[in-house]
């Protein structure tokens, strides 16, 4: 390499930590790799940082470096060798193979406890049951530990045998001949499939998975306000780990039947309610359906359609919060589209008296909706 200072090579300061200089090299690493950047020049620059690293993460030939400089190093035996620089921990985490080692840490991360993959559920509820919450059945089909192994995949009464093709480690090495040097690629053995071990004599009831496909019966709690999309996670009713890992995850997912009368808007509940004209005019005093049942309305003189009466505490009750929402009845004046003529008589004679002046309207009915519903 030319005389270019390795501090400025790496791009740290003379006083950089160990932890500072792994990952200047780490960042150097990704962007000229020669794997990566396909550029004439990067090759160079790989080889540069590599040597620079190699010297600035020895503390003897740092020392030597910060205090005589290169020929510091001539002085311990020559330049340095980076392809004798035991690199596999970086490359393995940025490229997926291991090199210039023995690999052993990766062994060990293989055969690592792994948590166990999620599930997913769907479950229909009614309009009412989405509203005050309810308990339901459900049967899922998932592995679980063979009852008749315990786990092992081997026929009770034997046990596995460390495989021959790995050695155990449950990994196999090739090595490739690179500018770097020897580099190991490391792959999972593919006689056991990285467990290290080979059952000779698999388990009758789960054929050496070491796991058994059940249909399991669960009851689960649906809380009160939930809503068509709501997600509930069962924590551990997923598929079992591996290696002695953690259960997944149970994912319900929730949707909710339409109701014939009533619309629902987060916990709010809305209901289209038509009355006839003499009932807007005069005023009344009417029976609606709740999700409680019947309830009693007062319907003002006067009213107008799209007037918006509330009836406090008849909503939905708040999934993360306490109380009730509101029911929101709209007002529809109902018109006749067919008179007796004692009705038409009726009719004529009231408009004599209310004349014949129109008015535009300033506000839609949507808008007036909107207003009430807060946009």
């Amino acid at each position: 390499m030319a005389s270019r200072d390795y501090y400025e090579t790496l791009g740290v300061g003379r006083s950089a930590t160990p932890e500072e200089l792994k990952a200047a090299f780490r960042n150097l690493a990704r962007k000229y790799h020669p794997d990566i950047n396909k550029e004439p020049d990067a090759e160079d620059k790989f080889k540069e940082m590599n040597e620079a690293y190699a010297v600035l993460s020895d503390p003897e030939k740092r020392a030597a470096y910060d205090r005589y400089g290169a020929e510091g190093l001539r002085g311990m035996g020559g330049m340095p060798d980076f392809t004798t620089v035991d690199f596999s921990d970086l490359f393995e985490e940025l490229f997926g193979f291991g090199g210039f080692g023995s690999g052993s840490g990766r062994s060990r991360r293989r055969n690592a406890p792994r948590r166990g993959a999620d599930l997913s559920y769907a479950i229909q509820l009614s309009f009412e049951e989405a509203v005050f919450g309810v308990d339901k059945e459900i049967e899922i089909t998932r592995d679980e530990i063979c009852t008749t192994c315990r786990g092992s995949g081997a026929e009770p009464g034997t046990t596995p045998t460390r495989c021959t093709t790995c050695g155990g480690r449950g990994e196999v090495r090739q090595v490739r001949q690179t500018f770097l040097g020897s580099m190991v690629q490391v792959t999972t053995c593919p006689t056991c499939n990285g467990s290290g071990e080979v059952v000779s004599s698999p388990c009758h009831t789960c054929r050496g998975r070491g796991q058994e496909r059940k249909t399991v019966r669960k009851v689960v709690s649906i809380p009160a306000g939930v809503d068509n999309g709501t997600q509930i996670r069962l924590a551990g009713e997923g598929q079992p780990g591996e290696n002695g890992g953690p259960n997944g995850n149970l994912f319900m997912e929730l949707s909710v039947k339409p109701h014939q009368f009533f619309h629902r808007r987060e916990d709010k509940i809305m209901l289209n309610l038509s009355i006839n004209i003499s009932q807007a005019a005069l005023g009344a005093e009417v029976e609606v359906p709740t999700l409680d049942g019947k309830s009693k309305l007062t319907i003002p003189s006067g009213t107008q359609p799209g007037k918006v009466i509330t009836l406090k505490g008849k909503g939905v009750p708040r999934l993360r919060g306490s109380g009730r929402g509101d029911q929101l009845v709209m007002i529809e004046v109902e018109v006749p589209t067919r008179l007796t003529s004692e009705q038409r008589a009726l009719f004529e004679e009231l408009a004599h008296t209310l004349g014949s002046e129109v008015k535009p309207q300033e506000k839609s009915f949507v808008d007036k909706l909107k207003e009430v519903l807060g946009g």
